[in-house]
């Protein structure tokens, strides 16, 4: 019902508008979208985009994690990394695309820019989660010399899931914004991103707002599998 009520707002909106360059309808973007779901281009563009921010992501996920732990059991390294995770978490997305785009080829900028914009997601919450640990907790397993593997799976795991999934939960969402407008400012061949700036470009509306759902469906299938 709710979705219902948000798509009849949606067609007010346009009836009220009613200029088509600026808003269109949901009928029309269903259509269009329909168009574009049998072409090999709309596939092909999914899969380059999906890919890459996947694999951004992922390696985020992976490096945060290892880094939020490490960080956690020692204070040297959670005031060593504090400079780079704070620089990371506070420069805007379009600073470390174009940094990016004189680093890197525009085709792998999606990898690069999920990856920045997750990490210190990741990295704080679980270091925050290895902060709410009983010490009392990790003193009994060093009086009773328990083993690392053990440590992790009883002690530390638990403490750090909850906020590990809470920030993966942001993270998802974050990596499919941050990606796709690092693609729009880049514009490598074959990309959602490209698609919505060649479809601004040509005041192609329809075409915005029809890639425009698909980049959410894909944020929303994302989060389904990961979490």
């Amino acid at each position: 019902l709710s979705l219902i009520l948000a798509l009849l707002v949606w067609q007010g909106l346009t009836l009220i508008i009613g200029q088509p360059i600026i808003l269109v309808g949901p009928i029309t973007v269903i259509k269009r979208l329909a168009r574009l779901i049998f072409s090999r281009e709309f596939w092909c563009a999914v899969a380059f985009s999906g890919w890459r921010i996947t694999m951004g992501f992922l390696t985020a996920l992976v490096t945060g994690f290892a880094l939020g732990l490490l960080a956690g059991r020692h204070k040297k390294i959670e005031t060593l990394l504090w400079p780079y995770m704070a620089a990371v978490k506070a420069v805007p997305v379009a600073s470390f695309v174009v940094l990016c785009l004189i680093w890197f080829k525009s085709k792998n900028l999606s990898v690069v820019i999920s990856f920045l914009m997750v990490l210190p997601i990741i990295y704080f919450g679980v270091l925050s989660g290895m902060k709410d640990i009983d010490r009392k907790m990790l003193e009994m397993a060093t009086v009773f010399k328990m083993p690392g593997a053990d440590r992790f799976a009883i002690i530390e795991l638990p403490s750090v899931y909850p906020m590990l999934t809470s920030g993966c939960r942001s993270a998802l969402a974050m990596a499919w914004k941050a990606g796709i407008a690092a693609e729009v400012i880049g514009t490598p061949t074959g990309s959602i991103g490209t698609m919505l700036y060649s479809a601004k470009i040509y005041f192609e509306t329809g075409d915005l707002l029809a890639w425009t759902v698909v980049i959410v469906l894909c944020s929303i299938l994302f989060e389904k599998v990961v979490l």
